[in-house]
């Protein structure tokens, strides 16, 4: 089985280019360590994998087809028989609110399985760290806002997305009982809703930022008067650049998850802080599409959970990463990136 080595030159800064960045003082110089990374062909794993190159790193970024995650017992020891000084977690099977009413036990099988062959190869690899990617689909659908990392397990996941996040959830109970049994130094990002460059727009898949720039974009060439959306608007969701999460990631993996205070104490919001409702949302991308038409609105469809904003504070004291891109700027360059994809 041949696994690529990612180890080329960084390309020069720019939009989507890997930033040079200093290593913070006591965290983990990652210059020539050797960092697998799963889910390194997708649309965070990408940015991961730059960004890790940017720091010196040898990154390893298996494909899919040269090492199955859904095998727990060969995957797991095809990670570890890589020798990684550092193991990045970034794959995982999911959507938007269709694909998750529509493939519940996809959503849970899958991300189990895929989930507990990463951390089972960090375990054998004795890694100097594991980095997992949760999701604040982990929390509870009634909580209070901005949501904080001791409340994750305070209720069950939002019904629509219930079974997805039960399998997040799970990786942070993973993360505990291999620290806690075998000394793992683990950390997890719980990121907020995700766009930017590289995103799924596939109809049946795709997360809402992408569907709406899918659909407006087609609304535009057709010169349509009206695009439907799903929901009512008044639900509200923060959103978070792709490349701003990756360099969350980085952060983490560069200082761990420090003295551990409090509930979940290996979990890390990663969002923008700002709860913007989808209404807001869709006339944002409606505009950085450029279609003029109207906004009409689906209230049979669900809205998915109320209200959505994560608090980062304890990952901004831990690590001193905030989120830096503006809503206007990141959806300029997904719709770039987007009308580049499609031709």
């Amino acid at each position: 089985m041949r696994i690529p080595l990612t180890d080329e030159p960084a390309p020069a800064a720019g939009n989507g280019a890997v930033e040079a960045a200093a290593v913070e003082p006591g965290a983990a110089d990652l210059r020539g360590a050797r960092v697998v990374v799963t889910g390194g062909r997708g649309f965070l794993g990408r940015q991961v994998v730059e960004l890790l190159c940017g720091r010196g790193a040898h990154v390893v970024a298996p494909a899919r087809d040269e090492v199955d995650l859904a095998d727990v017992r060969r995957a797991s020891h095809a990670l570890a028989d890589l020798r990684p000084d550092y193991l990045v977690h970034c794959a995982a099977t999911g959507g938007g609110i269709g694909f998750m009413r529509a493939h519940p036990g996809t959503s849970c099988t899958d991300n189990v399985l895929v989930n507990t062959s990463a951390i089972e190869a960090a375990r054998l690899a004795r890694v100097r760290r594991y980095v997992g990617v949760s999701s604040a689909c982990a929390y509870p659908g009634r909580v209070n806002q901005p949501m904080r990392e001791p409340d994750i397990g305070d209720g069950e996941p939002e019904p629509t997305n219930a079974a997805y996040g039960h399998a997040k959830r799970l990786m942070l109970v993973q993360g505990e009982g291999y620290a806690h049994e075998y000394g793992l130094d683990c950390a997890f990002a719980v990121p907020t809703n995700l766009y930017g460059p590289g995103d799924d727009y596939e109809e049946h898949s795709s997360h809402v930022v992408a569907a709406l720039i899918r659909r407006f974009e087609a609304a535009r060439i057709a010169n349509a008067g009206q695009v439907i959306v799903w929901g009512t608007g008044r639900a509200t969701r923060d959103l978070l650049y792709v490349r701003d999460c990756a360099e969350g990631v980085v952060r983490l993996l560069e200082t761990g998850a420090g003295p551990g205070m409090g509930p979940w104490p290996r979990a890390f919001n990663l969002g923008s802080g700002r709860e913007t409702p989808v209404l807001e949302i869709a006339e944002s991308v409606a505009g950085a599409v450029g279609f003029m038409g109207e906004l009409g609105w689906d209230g049979d469809k669900p809205d998915g959970m109320p209200r959505k904003v994560l608090d980062s504070g304890r990952m901004r004291t831990q690590t001193g990463w905030f989120a830096a891109t503006s809503l206007i700027d990141g959806l300029a360059r997904a719709v770039t990136d987007f009308r580049a994809r499609r031709g």
